[in-house]
């Protein structure tokens, strides 16, 4: 596929708003890859690097090998990401600290929106599609009322934590942070990155090994879970792709109750700053929130949400016409 600049600045875009859904328990980058139009190349470049790219590098020159291997959108693409993670980060914690109901809401419509938007893609409404996504839904809906565990401090659980948090970064409608945060090491993470910044902004080498060494301990779990798990999907969307649709439909159906606005909070826990947030929560309905309701203003976040996925979508449908 031929790309110019202004191509991959795109797709450094959507990579910044992957990331920053990634960083929000409930809100996954594998959504905003899904209704952004590039879930399946991602997969399918993923799936397709192996070690023979080196054989190739060796046979018929760097730049083959990189453009044979997609190399250009993946760096784009992750650039982007971790340009949000590190940078954008702030601004979501902001807006959860500060607006949290307008947040959720806007990403309850983002979501609602995909949730449409996928399930129009599946041609045939057979029996055994429509049982598949009512148990991805359940699925994801219990994990969204999955209880957090306490995580052990060992390099082996931050790579095992790591595994696990990839495949739901790249799974529409699970989380990869909140995995983390059922997984008990959520916190852990946001340290790692606070850690990260605070090195290379102090220029101290010593807290920058100690947040890289955390990172390649994670990073090497999620290489292994990314790299498998594309490989499935990647044969389940060329073999299945109704069943595949109908899985990730669901999943995104069952995240819903994680996006809900109105929560009440079962218990709070101590964030990477040292303040109570909640950690537990239980959706209600608006009339039962303890506070201003807001709901003018996040019935309009919601909306706008929703809006937004249709403006994607159309462009998207234009663009292929």
């Amino acid at each position: 596929m031929q790309r110019n600049l202004k191509d991959y600045l795109i797709i450094s875009a959507k990579g910044l708003a992957m990331g920053a859904a990634d960083v929000v328990p409930g809100v996954s980058g594998g959504t905003i890859a899904f209704i952004s139009g590039i879930y399946e190349e991602l997969i399918e470049t993923i799936n397709g690097l192996e070690l023979s790219f080196f054989s190739t590098w060796k046979k018929e020159g760097f730049k083959t090998s990189w453009k044979k291997y997609n190399l250009s959108f993946l760096t784009a693409l992750f650039l982007g990401i971790v340009t949000s993670i590190l940078s954008l980060a702030k601004l979501i914690k902001w807006l959860l600290n500060n607006e949290p109901l307008l947040l959720w809401g806007f990403f309850f419509g983002l979501v609602l929106a995909s949730i449409v938007y996928i399930g129009k893609q599946i041609t045939a409404w057979k029996p055994k599609v429509i049982i598949t996504m009512l148990l991805a839904a359940i699925l994801s809906y219990f994990i969204t009322i999955a209880e957090p565990i306490a995580s052990p401090d060992s390099n082996w659980y931050l790579m095992f934590c790591g595994f696990i948090a990839i495949i739901a970064m790249i799974l529409p409608g699970v989380s990869g942070a909140f995995i983390l945060l059922i997984l008990g090491v959520y916190q852990t993470a946001i340290n790692i990155l606070n850690q990260l910044r605070e090195g290379l902004v102090r220029m101290d080498f010593d807290i920058l090994w100690q947040a890289i060494s955390k990172i390649m301990v994670m990073g090497i779990g999620a290489l292994v879970g990314l790299k498998l798990f594309s490989k499935v999907l990647n044969w389940m969307f060329k073999h299945h792709h109704n069943i595949t649709l109908a899985i990730l439909t669901g999943f995104m159906i069952g995240s819903l109750n994680k996006l809900w606005p109105w929560k009440k909070v079962i218990s709070w826990r101590t964030n990477s700053e040292g303040l109570q947030v909640p950690f537990i929560e239980k959706s209600i309905f608006p009339t039962q929130f303890d506070g201003d309701i807001k709901i003018i203003w996040v019935l309009f976040f919601i909306a706008l949400g929703f809006l937004l996925i249709l403006v994607l979508e159309r462009l998207s449908e234009k663009k292929t016409n």
